[in-house]
Order: C-alpha cells, then structure tokens, then sequence
C-alpha cells in the first residue's frame, strides 16, 4: 500500500532521484529542502499524512542531527531513515542515539533504499500495534488509537469524549462487526476509570438458565451445581466499567434485575440474603433497533429509557471506506508478523481499490478475516495483490487473467464451451475475451514509468497489434508458433520493465544467475539499448 514519503535534502538533483525511487517502490512522496520546513510539516497537522522521514545529515540553516533532536523533544515518533556522504561510525552512532531507525551512504541504491523504508515501515507499523494491544491490556486504549480517518467517525469519537468524562450509561448502536467492544473500550481508557475492571459480558452467548448467575452472583448451594459462591460479572466490574454486549438478548426476568442494579447500583445475588452494593460504569451495546423491540413487547421500555441516556450510532464500514487502507495496514502489520512473512509489509493500490469496491457486510470483522486469509495465501512478497483476495475479487466481479497466455493453457474458440478451472478465480481467455491492446510507446512518446521499456511490437494472438503488458504472444505473424529465442528475449523485456530495471531481482524472478542474464541482454542485443544501463 501506497505510504507518504517526506524527503528532505538541500540537493535538488539528490531529492529527484530520491522522489523517483520512491515512485517506483510504489509510494509517493513530498520534498523540502531545508529542516526548519520539515519539522514545521512533522509537529504540525501534515504529520498525521507522513509514515516516513528520508533526511540529510548535512544541510544548511538547520542539520539533519538538530531535526532528530527536536523531533525527539517535541515527542513526534516518525520513523526517520538518515543519509548523508560521510559515513563515518562515529556518525552513524550519533544519528541513531538520536533516533533514526536507519542509516544510508550517498549515493543509496534503489536496491538499499528499497530495503530500508520496507524495515522501516514494518518496525513502525508493529511498534504502533504492540503498543495498541498493551494499552488495551492495561485498560488505556484512546480514541487516538482507533484506526479511522472518516468524518462520519469523526462524531462518533467526538460523541465518545464527551461521555468518557462523566458516568452516564451508554448504549452504542451498529451493525455486527463494526468495532463498537473497541470504542466502549476507548471510552473507559478516556475516562476515570481508565486502567480499572473492563468486563465484557456477551448477553447473546449465556444460556438462559445462567444469565441471573454469571450476571448477579450466587451463593453457595443457592442451587443444584452451586458448590462454591461466585461474585458476577457486576461485582468482577466493581470500580470500572460493565460491557454488555448484545443486550437485546437478554431475557425479560433478568431484564427487571438489570433495572433495579442501575438504578439503585446494587445487585442481589442468587441465593442471597441481602444486596451487595457496586459501582460501575455501563455501557450497553446491540446490533438490532432496541426501539423496534420495545414496541414489539419484547424489551422492557423503561429499561430502554435507562439504557438508551446516551446514544452512539456506528456507521457501517461501507459508508466509510476511506477507512479501509489504514485497517488493512493495521492488519497486514499484525498478521504479517504473527504468521512470519517478514518480507510483506503492504498492499498494492490495485487491491486496495478492489476492497473498496466492495461493500463489506460482515464490516470491519469480515475485512479482518480476509487479510489475514491473505496473507496465509501470500508467497514471497512485499505486497499484497488483487490475486491473494480471490473470494472478494470474484464478488465484486474484477477480471482475472493468468500471466502467460498459451503456456499453460492454449486458446480456444469463443464458441466452445468453458471447463472448469483448476484454480479458483483464475480464468482461460479465449480469442473473443482478448482486450484490445493499447499502441506500444515509440521512442519519441512517454516513456514507461520504470524503465522507459515496452514489451517487443508484434501480435498477441493472431500475429496483428502488441500484446497487453504482462502477456506473451505464442504466434506469429504467419500464425505459426514463435521460436523459444524470441520468447526468451520477450520475457526478459517484460521482467526488466516490470522490476524497474532491478538486475538483481531481475535475474532472481527469471531463476537465472546475473552473469547469465547480462549475456543474454548481449546476445540479444539489450545492451547497445540506453535505457539498460540508466535502469542498473
């Protein structure tokens, strides 16, 4: 997924060539030539766009020491990756005491540089996710650390504030999935009661004959199975806050007791013989209109006023799918490291775009389970791709094509009729479901964008027009089958436009050695090309 980039460097020629490979690792980026600039963007409301810093030691007015300095001391946390032409130890030391995350010699490889903002943003995204699960854990989750950008979240949060600094109970409103446990929890982490009991209490899940019991307490031998007391889930939540989630499930005689415990603050265990006093802040939460219900007769009405003081509606995820790139980050962080995928640290815009065009019933739950089925799915990657989101892909309808045509299955005729196919959300193309190609750039038009290379001009399948990026032609023009050297010299075309003209990653890609494949760029007349040696 595509990150924001700060580059900072009072070399114009430098911040260009930073900016271009940047552009090509697929993120974008913003450029300053000075530090007083940069720390104006880094302690200012921009920051809140910025994932990275790459900055200059050497720089006049203000250096790139005394920017980390003041980073430091202005409490800002950005990742911040160092360079500069002296790559003295003694530097490299100062610059990470100061702390940068990262060091790097002038002039960086796009190779090195790769590298280096991946790890970056890694140890960044599992730093923020580590210190989200410990202040949940310690019952000091903030509204900052809610993963939203969405104006209609916006008021949910600022409605959430404003009721963390009183005891009045809350009743949050929102489809399953939707993440209301997590705002009841940012509530109490924003609250008095912040590190106090968090007791969720599922009222959905309790068997019918247990309610009064896990709720209430009961005393011992109040009934059969009852061999010891047991305080409830009310007093477990003595001095902090009660979470009952789907409240609405709840049966109608322990609906009375849950009346009587809010207003007087005091519960009657099961058995017992007198009242236990408690004190506790409650917050309600339903997946169905507790309205409808109390019309229907099937929810007590005054217990609907008591909990509904203070309402909070959720918003679906589909009404606010600017939120979707920052959840898949987050979970892409986390589910990367649990499952060891050290190399996949995001998402390609194309997925990105692909997830947003879905509506996502099961909400933010449902977008969870499908990274995480993603990046069980992931091979050897950096980033996620539309093909490691097959289900969604195949709900929302996006055309699924196989990298090589006519090697591992030829074309038929549009009339025959369509096997099976072996893998799921693949597809085999035949002549009539063939887009039509775009002209291949000349040398006086625009330049591909990593490398200024376009695949060989010839036909695609029938021997007329270039093949679409990505796709190999098996025929002639005559119609017959292309010798094996002129495919080769195809695939190596491809391979080096589609890795930037990354020789390493090149031969790698093509399982071949690198002295192996600069001979084959000579034998087939690569190198007399410009282009080879600019990319390299």
């Amino acid at each position: 997924m595509a990150e924001r980039i700060l580059i900072v460097d009072d070399d114009p020629i430098q911040r260009r060539l930073l900016e271009e490979a940047v552009r090509r690792l697929g993120h974008t980026s913003r450029s300053v030539d000075n530090g007083l600039e940069a720390l104006r963007i880094l302690t200012g409301p921009e920051a809140a766009d910025i994932s990275l810093v790459v900055l200059d030691l050497v720089m006049p007015e203000l250096d790139g020491m005394s920017v980390l300095t003041r980073l430091g001391k202005a409490g800002v946390s950005i990742p911040v990756i160092v360079q500069t032409s002296q790559g003295g130890i003694d530097v490299v030391v100062s610059a990470m005491r100061a702390g940068a995350v990262d060091f790097v010699v002038k002039p960086v490889g796009p190779e090195r540089l790769q590298v280096s903002i991946q790890n970056a943003l890694r140890v960044a995204s599992l730093e923020d996710e580590v210190g989200r699960i410990r202040r949940v854990e310690q019952g000091t989750l903030g509204f900052s650390d809610l993963v939203t950008r969405s104006p209609a979240m916006a008021r949910v949060l600022r409605l959430g504030e404003r009721a963390a600094t009183s005891n009045i109970p809350i009743l949050i409103e929102g489809e399953s999935g939707v993440g209301k446990e997590l705002i009841a929890r940012a509530i109490q982490g924003s609250s008095d009661r912040r590190s106090k009991p968090f007791v969720t209490v599922n009222c959905g899940a309790i068997p019918e004959n247990l309610v009064e019991s896990i709720l209430f307490g009961h005393e011992k031998g109040s009934f059969t199975g009852a061999l010891e007391r047991h305080a409830g889930k009310f007093q477990e939540a003595h001095g902090g806050t009660l979470f009952l989630d789907e409240v609405g499930e709840l049966p109608a005689d322990v609906q009375v007791k849950l009346l009587r415990a809010i207003q007087e603050g005091e519960v009657e265990p099961v058995g017992g013989r007198r009242t236990v006093k408690v004190d506790f802040r409650l917050i309600s939460a339903t997946n169905r209109s507790l309205l409808d219900m109390t019309r229907q007769g099937r929810f007590r009405e005054d217990l609907y006023y008591r909990l509904n003081v203070f309402p909070v509606w959720v918003p679906p995820l589909r009404e606010r799918k600017e939120d979707i790139p920052d959840l898949v980050r987050h979970f892409v962080a986390r589910f990367a490291a649990e499952e060891k995928k050290r190399r996949l640290v995001g998402v390609t815009a194309e997925a990105i775009g692909l997830l947003q065009r879905y509506d996502w019933p099961g909400n933010i739950r449902q977008l969870e389970n499908a990274v995480f089925r993603a990046v069980v799915l992931a091979d050897d990657t950096s980033h996620l791709g539309i093909d490691e989101f097959p289900q969604i892909a195949a709900l929302v309808g996006e055309p699924r094509m196989p990298p090589i045509l006519g090697a591992a299955a030829p074309l038929r005729d549009a009339a025959a009729p369509n096997p099976p196919s072996e893998s799921p959300g693949h597809v085999i193309l035949t002549h009539a479901s063939v887009p039509p190609a775009a002209p291949a750039p000349t040398s006086a038009g625009t330049a591909s964008p990593m490398s200024g290379w376009s695949p060989a001009p010839g036909a695609f399948s029938s021997g007329t027009g270039p093949a679409p990026f990505g796709f190999l032609r098996s025929l002639d023009q005559n119609g017959h089958v292309r010798d094996l050297a002129a495919i080769e010299a195809e695939m190596i075309r491809i391979a080096i436009e589609h890795y930037g003209g990354r020789m390493s990653e090149v031969a790698r890609r093509l399982g071949i050695g690198r002295s192996t494949l600069y001979r084959k760029l000579k034998e087939y007349g690569f190198d007399d090309t410009p282009d080879v040696e600019a990319a390299e």
